[in-house]
């Protein structure tokens, strides 16, 4: 059972590294805004490294992890968050990479390569109970939150959307995006009717939100969850079914928040996300990171009650299908002396 829970975010100095006179090399590190497991995680690497003098990282925590995953492909950035859609969509030039071809795309996604996996959020329908939105059945024609601009977020949340209600984003509902940092102002200023992103039990946003009125929020219907529709996009790479009861959901939302299902059970789908780099990083500098990370799980799952269920420590969550993206071979020896198994299939050829 899958079960997540608050963030506690760091402090800014506690993520940059220290002075470059303690450390080995200068690396940037491009990950989303504080709330959640996709900023937890490299952030605590950077935090880390530091302490080990192993590296000074510099934190962007306002990226679009689209250009993200697309810069560390490039070697213009060290290290990023990686949802694992990105690196599969961009060696076939689709989605949001149409524009670099399918081509150049492939020859890009050779050079990603992961030191850690683990569970970026999971996916279900909001809103406010005064938008008088009645559900997964009343969403034609209305206006709903889908993510950022660009990205691995959008694309899943027009593909559900439209495999659950049969809506396509312009043509049955309006889709309204905005950077991750202002999603919950678009969201509270009523400019939207509801939203579909995926979120921990509770995060900042979930919390913010309930503060700031009634929320209800509905599990996917059992009847699309079980379709050979969904089946096959669970399939698809970064995705995985997310199931709980009910009563733990609304417990861990709070007060504010109702939770519908039309049984005891929530279900919604989980996006898988890593720490990436590219290949050509040192094998040494890759082991190191990836060694300090897996030393330090414990202080890192005392971070926030929710880290410890969100996979930090399972280096096969979500890995392998059809997807190029593959573990470096640093992070393969730090993760195998540790005492952990590297799936085969995540491993690189050579």
């Amino acid at each position: 059972m899958t079960k997540f829970w608050s963030f506690t975010s760091l402090t800014g100095a506690a993520v940059l590294a220290a002075t470059s006179a303690f450390a080995q090399s200068n690396l940037t590190v491009e990950t989303v805004s504080p709330g959640g497991s996709a900023y937890l995680g490299p952030a605590h690497l950077a935090e880390v490294a530091s302490q080990k003098g192993i590296a000074n990282m510099q934190l962007n925590d306002s990226a679009v992890l689209t250009n993200s995953v697309q810069n560390v492909a490039e070697g213009k950035t060290d290290i990023a968050v990686m949802p694992l859609i990105l690196p599969f969509l961009l060696s076939r030039g689709v989605g949001p990479y149409t524009s670099v071809g399918a081509e150049k795309g492939a020859e890009l996604a050779e050079n990603l390569r992961m030191l850690a996996p683990y569970s970026l959020g999971v996916f279900f329908l909001m809103a406010f109970d005064s938008k008088g939105v009645n559900g997964w059945e009343d969403l034609e024609g209305r206006t709903i939150a889908n993510g950022p601009p660009r990205g691995a977020a959008l694309n899943n949340a027009r593909s559900l959307i439209q495999i659950i209600a049969g809506l396509k984003d312009g043509d049955g509902y309006t889709g309204k995006q905005s950077d991750w940092g202002q999603i919950t102002a678009v969201i509270g200023d009523g400019s939207v009717d509801a939203a579909f992103l995926p979120e921990l039990f509770p995060n900042a946003r979930t919390t913010e939100l309930g503060a700031g009125g009634r929320m209800t929020a509905w599990s996917i219907p059992k009847a699309a969850y079980e379709s050979d529709g969904m089946a096959k996009y669970l399939k698809a790479p970064g995705n995985a079914g997310f199931t709980a009861p009910v009563s733990q959901i609304n417990a861990a939302l709070g007060e504010s928040w109702t939770v519908i299902s039309e049984d005891d059970t929530f279900r919604g789908m989980s996006t898988q996300g890593s720490i990436g780099v590219n290949k050509n990083m040192d094998e040494d500098m890759a082991y190191q990171l990836t060694k300090a990370f897996i030393d330090t799980l414990p202080e890192l799952m005392a971070k926030a009650p929710f880290a410890s269920n969100v996979g930090f420590d399972d280096p096969a969550n979500g890995v392998c299908g059809p997807s190029p993206y593959k573990y470096h071979p640093g992070a393969i020896r730090a993760w195998e002396e540790a005492g952990y198994e590297i799936p085969d299939c995540a491993k690189p050829a050579s």
